[in-house]
């Protein structure tokens, strides 16, 4: 496999050297549905150059990423394109990496499940197979690597890029078995976007499930481990704020960096869910409303975690999925991470109802992004409601999306443990319905 995933590795890196080269760079740079007010290059230019100037970057409203990843390119800005370019690479490899590990583990579950007849005799046709799973490692990496979203972001030079770079190697850590790197990451990430806060429910019940703990609240084990998982995250977050207080000398990053994308007061058009909203409203609601949509990325963390305690990997897909809807200021490249996961879910798709029809909602929004944002604003044939609503049709597509996996990963799950062919007390044939 090693071969294959060398060869979609070259591929990869000549498609972004070449675009690099060409003259679609500054128009793929300055493209809203790229860059966000919080990872645009420009700005971390900006505050570069600030920093050169012995000015803090927080100083003004315009540089809002964190105080390392302004010290990473002070030392290495002539060599951003190669250092974009190898963050996408260890992405792809991570993830391959730690996607082959979790297909051990599927299957030696599998395994022990048929021994202890916990599957219907009916759903042989359901089972895995490790022919099946021997490409899935290699898909991901091609999706992750050649998803025109991934490809957008790192020749627009996004920091969303390292973002994900960072979750990649959460999850390998996490599948790996590794709760201190694991902890690690996770800090590292939160630290950078806040958000990925969200993925230590999913992480700790993986962390669980590898030590064989049972997932019971009255259970000292868990609790016992729980603590320990939450002390090592927390003393790394605390460790990187530090190390960041030292490198500035200033506590100016916390309210430019988490302020910044808590309270949304740049309304720039992206492609989330809060620029139109909050541009329409009135000043004295905007507060709640606010706290409103900054909770649906952390609401759906309990009921999820009840319902996927058994599998941590599938909460986590989803979990990240919701992250990238849901946040403030969301970028192509946060949907890529989790469009890297599909083939990962490769089994589901003949309980899919919907897939085809959202993917081409999902290409077609894609492909309007730049018409409806030319007739805006360079023809003046249009207004905002347009591009708003190709982004709310776009947001609601992801949705629609999910919520098809999510269905499709409970019917098979149900199918395995009842038969594939139900029937009802009379003998009649019976339909699954999810309520």
């Amino acid at each position: 496999m090693a071969a294959p995933l060398v060869l979609v590795v070259l591929v990869a890196v000549t498609v972004r050297a070449v675009l690099y080269r060409s003259t679609l760079a500054a128009f793929i740079s300055e493209r809203v549905e790229v860059a966000s007010p919080l990872n645009a290059w420009k700005r971390v230019v900006e505050g570069l150059a600030l920093l050169d100037l012995g000015v803090s970057p927080y100083s003004g409203a315009i540089f809002h990423e964190t105080p390392l990843i302004i010290y990473l390119f002070h030392f290495l800005i002539e060599y951003a394109e190669l250092v974009f370019m190898i963050t996408d690479v260890l992405t792809a490899v991570a993830l391959y990496l730690a996607i082959q590990d979790f297909n051990k583990v599927v299957f030696k579950k599998q395994k022990l499940l048929i021994e202890l007849d916990k599957y219907a005799p009916d759903v042989a046709e359901l089972i895995r197979t490790p022919m099946e799973m021997h490409y899935i490692p290699l898909k991901v990496a091609l999706f992750y690597l050649l998803n025109p979203y991934t490809v957008m972001s790192c020749v627009a030079k996004s920091t969303c890029a390292i973002n994900n770079t960072v979750i990649a190697f959460f999850i390998l850590a996490t599948i790996k078995g590794s709760a201190f790197l694991s902890a690690v990451f996770l800090a590292l990430a939160t630290y950078q976007s806040l958000y990925p806060l969200t993925l230590f429910a999913p992480a700790l019940l993986y962390l669980l499930q590898r030590q064989f703990i049972p997932i019971k609240l009255k259970s000292k084990s868990f609790w016992l481990y729980t603590m320990q998982y939450a002390a090592l995250y927390l003393c790394s977050l605390v460790v990187i704020i530090c190390l960041s207080f030292f490198l500035l000398n200033s506590w100016d990053f916390i309210p430019s960096v988490y302020g910044f994308i808590l309270s949304v007061p740049d309304l720039t058009p992206n492609i989330g869910l809060f620029w139109y909203f909050f541009a329409e409203m009135f000043e004295h609601f905007s507060l709640f409303f606010v706290c409103v949509f900054q909770i649906n990325v952390f609401f759906y963390t309990i009921p999820l975690a009840i319902k996927l305690k058994e599998h941590p990997m599938f909460f986590m897909f989803v979990q990240i999925a919701i992250i990238s809807i849901f946040k403030s200021y969301p970028t192509v490249g946060d949907i890529a991470l989790y469009m890297a996961f599909l083939p990962v879910w490769s089994h589901l798709y003949r309980f899919l109802r919907n897939v085809f029809i959202l993917s081409c909602v999902l290409i077609v929004c894609s492909l309007l992004f730049p018409v409806l944002w030319h007739l805006w604003i360079y023809a003046g044939s249009a207004n905002s409601n347009f591009y708003y609503a190709i982004t709310l049709t776009f947001n609601i597509g992801q949705i629609l999306l999910i919520s098809d996996y999510f269905y499709a990963f409970l019917r098979r799950e149900y199918y395995l443990t009842h038969g594939l062919h139900l029937t009802r007390q009379d003998g009649t044939e019976a339909m699954l319905v999810l309520k």
